[in-house]
This record gives structure tokens, C-alpha cells and sequence, in this order.
């Protein structure tokens, strides 16, 4: 019988082939790997910066806002301490008429009673105006302090009248020492409305060009309180020159 010749077969040498594929594979993955390892890194290394970088402009922006702040109370306190002398020296001079009229035959009541509710009224609307600002409505904003501002300077025009209407009737400032008392109490009064008008028409038109950002909001606050603090001015004049002295 003839044997069944089975054909000699080579051996594949694959060892080389998966040794070098072995040796391949790694090396490329490990260099992918720490080229991500080093990209997340300094990705981390940088996020803390930005956030450090970021926090400490926030810190430094409401460092600069409380100074601001504090520094409106300063000046408040100034004028208060100003307005304080004013009337103290008006309390001591108003009988000092040098035998001239006094403060009872000068003062038209109905006039000044028109300058108070006038005055008044602009405190009512610039609240309106404030709370327009915090709603973010800068159509209202802008109408609100525009009513402000004429009812301010109506109030500004009547007290001028009152002055030059007493300077044309020879009743001046050198008169007596009453009238110079009035004058100089009534005028500074008036000298600070004229520097809020000029504050209102610069931040109307910060409204206008930039809107209602934090910064713009914070200094239409403080006008606010700048001319509200004006009115609680006038009410003491109001009660104290004008009313008291029409009783006299």
C-alpha cells in the first residue's frame, strides 16, 4: 500500500511581526497619552488663574464701589454740618432787621407753598425714576428724570424770581443782617440744586450712551438720595424761615 505523503510545511515566524506591533503600539499610545496628560495639566494650571484673576476684579470693584459710597455719606454729612451753621446763624439774625421789614411782610406764602410742592413733586418723580433703573426700564428712566429736571428748574426759577423781586424792591443781601442770613441760607440751598440739576443731565446721558449697567444705577442712586436729601433741606427752610417767620 502506498503511504500518504504529508507535505513538509515552514513554520510563520509571527513573532516578530506581533513583537514589533507589541513594541510599536505602546510607545505611540504612551506618547498620546502624556501629551493629554500634559494638556489637561496646564489647562488646570490656568482655570485657577482666570477664576483668582476674575475674583480679584470683582473684590476690587466692590472695594471701589463701598468708596464711593462712603465718600457720598462723607459729603452728606458736610452739608448737613454746612446747612446746621446756616440756620444757626439765621436763628440768631432774623429779628436783626435794622429797622427794616421783616420776614412776615417780605414772604408771599402762596408763592413759597407753589416753590414747596413743586420741589416735592420732583422727590416723587425721581423715586419713580429709581424704581424704572432697578426694573431695567430705560424708557422710563430717562422720562422720569426728564420730569425731575423741569420740576427742578421751575423750583430754581421761582426762588431766583423771589431774589431778584426782593434785590429790585431795595430788600438786598447788605440790607440787614436778616436778609443776609436769608440770602446766604436760601442761595446755598439753591446754589445745590443747580449742582444736582447739572449731576441729573450728565447721568441722563450715561442712560443714553451706555444704559442701565450696575456702575450707571449705583450713581443714579445716589443722585436720588442727593435730591431727596435736598428736599428735607428745604422743608426745614420752609419750616423755619418762611413759616415761623410769617408768625412773627
Amino acid at each position: 500500500m502506498n503511504e500518504a505523503v504529508i507535505p513538509e510545511t515552514r513554520p510563520v515566524h509571527l513573532d516578530a511581526e506581533v513583537d514589533f506591533s507589541a513594541r510599536s503600539g505602546p510607545s505611540r499610545t504612551n506618547g498620546t497619552v502624556k501629551g493629554a496628560s500634559q494638556q489637561k495639566i496646564s489647562s488646570l494650571r490656568q482655570k485657577p488663574q482666570r477664576v483668582s484673576s476674575s475674583a480679584r476684579e470683582q473684590d476690587e470693584a466692590v472695594h471701589e464701589s463701598g468708596k464711593t459710597v462712603f465718600g457720598f455719606w462723607v459729603y452728606v454729612m458736610t452739608d448737613c454740618v454746612l446747612f446746621a451753621s446756616l440756620f444757626a446763624t439765621y436763628a440768631v439774625l432774623h429779628n436783626n432787621t435794622y429797622g427794616g421789614p421783616g420776614a412776615s411782610e417780605l414772604f408771599s406764602m402762596p408763592f413759597v407753598l407753589a416753590e414747596t410742592l413743586i420741589l416735592l413733586t420732583s422727590s416723587y418723580t425721581a423715586g419713580l425714576a429709581m424704581l424704572a433703573a432697578h426694573r431695567g426700564n430705560k424708557q422710563s428712566v430717562l422720562t422720569w428724570f426728564f420730569v425731575t429736571f423741569l420740576l427742578g428748574a421751575a423750583f430754581l426759577g421761582l426762588e431766583l424770581h423771589e431774589f431778584s423781586s426782593l434785590v429790585a424792591e431795595g430788600h438786598s443781601w447788605r440790607a440787614s443782617g436778616f436778609l443776609s442770613a436769608f440770602f446766604t441760607l436760601v442761595g446755598t440751598h439753591g446754589l445745590h440744586i443747580t449742582s444736582g440739576l447739572i449731576w441729573m443731565t450728565v447721568l441722563m446721558t450715561q442712560v443714553v450712551k451706555k444704559g442701565l449697567t450696575g456702575t450707571v444705577v449705583k450713581r443714579l442712586s445716589l443722585l436720588s438720595m442727593f435730591w431727596h436729601f435736598l428736599d428735607i433741606v428745604w422743608i426745614f427752610i420752609f419750616t423755619i424761615v418762611y413759616l415761623l417767620g410769617a408768625q412773627s
